[in-house]
């Protein structure tokens, strides 16, 4: 049995209901990944979902302090409902940056108390903020008290090699004490030397226990379980006993999964869309954003290169949106080339 089907004792003794319904977009969320979870790709991952909650990648309170926020900031109206991760440890910048994604319209605001890389690090933020509870306390708080949206965390079991359960409980109930009511949970501890993010994400062994007790322990709080989550029985074995599952790289690498997940995971009807429509949607949207912003179609077609994963051709399909000799074409133009028999398909050598 693998770490992602068991369910040990600790899991079977967990009594309370999750208070998260099928309407919660919290339910099922889709990670913020950094260079991943861009508009373009969550663009993309709304045509195929409706229901599910999106996350900006990490955006740090230095690029919104010192830089264009528009830039930072700027979504679709399609994407709602989004989340905005901001990254930083200063109480009045994250209340400054909190209130700016407010004012632009996110629907929550998350801090990132889960990344660990050393970049990260010498910012003195991410996961290496867990070793100082009462920082992120006043973090939470300083934002708590300048917003009207949900102020949640995204956090890791531990730190480095230590595994204990004291320690990520202790550091949710300085949290949620100064009015975090939501925790997101990388069920891996994060270690802070000797790996690297990629590393992080794969080597630390997934404890779901942990994150299963904090829902025994904080019955009133919401927690989302975040880890090597990939299938739609594990997504349903995880709602029996959270409120939510928080998808990462299955979720970007097999995006048309996440066409079945409005039905799976929150009751509605099924809607009758196919992958070529999506495709053809994209296309517009790549249309709309060369038009708007100067965007080329390249930036935004890269997130969608999975939507044929599994199929025949797909390899050649993939090619043909990642071919440069393609860029001056229109998107509609490569769409028709890409299904095209491949011998009748000069582009692609």
């Amino acid at each position: 049995m693998t770490p992602h089907d068991e369910l040990s004792g600790a899991d079977t003794r967990v009594d309370v209901e999750p208070t998260a319904g099928r309407s919660d977009p919290m339910r099922v969320s889709v990670a913020p990944m950094m260079d991943w979870t861009d508009r373009h790709c969550r663009f993309f991952h709304r045509l195929l979902t409706r229901k599910a909650l999106l996350y900006t990648e990490m955006v740090t309170t230095g690029a919104l302090v010192h830089g264009d926020v528009p830039r930072h900031l700027r979504f679709n109206a399609e994407e709602h409902p989004l989340a905005l991760q901001l990254g930083g440890s200063e109480p009045v910048d994250l209340a400054h940056c909190a209130k700016l994604g407010e004012d632009w319209g996110y629907d929550e605001i998350n801090l990132n108390c889960g990344c660990p890389s050393e970049r990260v690090q010498r910012g003195a933020f991410g996961a290496c903020l867990m070793n100082e509870p009462q920082l992120v306390a006043d973090c939470v708080k300083a934002m708590v008290d300048v917003v009207d949206v949900p102020v949640t965390v995204k956090h890791r079991i531990g730190i480095d090699k230590t595994e204990s359960y004291e320690f990520v409980r202790d550091f949710v109930g300085a949290v949620s004490d100064a009015g975090c009511s939501t925790f997101i949970v990388h069920a891996r501890n994060a270690w802070l030397k000797g790996l690297s993010p990629k590393q992080n994400r794969e080597i630390p062994p997934l404890r779901y226990e942990l994150v299963h007790r904090l829902k025994h322990d904080f019955p009133a709080l919401r927690f989302s379980i975040n880890g090597g989550i990939a299938q739609t029985a594990q997504v349903h074995q995880q709602l029996r006993l959270l409120d939510g599952v928080m998808v990462g790289r299955e979720a970007y690498h097999n995006p048309w999964w996440l066409s079945e997940w409005d039905t799976a995971f929150f009751g509605a009807a099924p809607r009758e869309i196919g992958r070529e429509e999506v495709e053809r949607q994209m296309c517009d949207y790549m249309v709309g954003e060369a038009a708007a912003h100067g965007t080329p179609w390249s930036n935004v077609a890269r997130h969608m290169l999975g939507l044929r994963n599994g199929l025949p051709g797909a390899r050649r399909w993939r090619q043909v949106w990642s071919d440069h000799k393609l860029k001056g074409e229109s998107p509609h133009a490569v769409m028709a080339i890409a299904h095209e028999p491949a011998a009748q398909t000069a582009a692609i050598d």
